[in-house]
């Protein structure tokens, strides 16, 4: 498993004990009227925080999805990435905006994690709950393909996935300080402008913590 910085570390070492782990909803389906998404993008905590603020989500969870383990922590989880399940209504929002917030929140040219997290587990990645979401997925990596040098970004169909611990959960909520810290030390905000200019957080501009 990939190390995160030392002070992120620090400040989950003595968290709330592991929660139990739960499988994914199947064919994108979480509940009458409701749809799922899931997306990679680096640290689960500001990709839950990011999709939060669209209007029409109506819940997020932290997890870890594509690995070698079943029930995975996050002292152990190889080969999983960490993601978020996304629920939505698909009256007040559509599958195509949730993957432009995605795309222009994070890096997609980054093959080896993002900011300042390295390694496999903070990679981005596309993980398609049906085939609607799988063939919308490829052409909007497509489309966004013409505005950089390249996208390393995978997109796939959805294994099992596995929610985090409690402790991760709404951590930009429970832990406020420190999360803008980390955020910013990260330089995550600074890059995601740096590589995307004034498309920077398109369709949650102003709402980014």
């Amino acid at each position: 498993m990939t190390e995160r910085t030392g002070w992120r570390w620090a400040g989950l070492f003595g968290a709330a004990s592991l929660a139990m782990a739960g499988g994914m909803a199947p064919a994108g389906v979480a509940a009458q009227g409701t749809a799922t998404a899931i997306f990679a993008g680096g640290c689960f905590w500001c990709v839950e925080s990011d999709f939060d603020r669209l209007a029409g989500v109506t819940a997020t969870v932290s997890g870890y999805i594509g690995g070698e383990n079943a029930n995975p922590t996050y002292e152990n989880h190889p080969g999983h990435v960490e993601a978020v399940r996304v629920t939505y209504d698909p009256a007040r929002v559509s599958y195509d905006q949730l993957l432009d917030v995605f795309w222009h929140s994070v890096d997609p040219t980054d093959a080896g994690g993002q900011f300042c997290d390295r390694g496999h587990a903070y990679t981005t990645a596309i993980f398609a709950t049906d085939a609607a979401q799988l063939e919308a997925a490829k052409a909007s990596k497509a489309a966004i393909a013409k505005d950089l040098p390249k996208v390393v970004t995978p997109i796939a169909t959805a294994p099992t996935f596995w929610p985090a611990e409690d402790y991760h959960q709404d951590y930009y909520k429970k832990n406020p300080l420190r999360y803008k810290y980390y955020r910013f030390s990260c330089g995550r905000n600074a890059r995601v402008k740096e590589v995307w200019g004034d498309k920077a957080y398109q369709g949650i501009k102003g709402a980014v913590g």
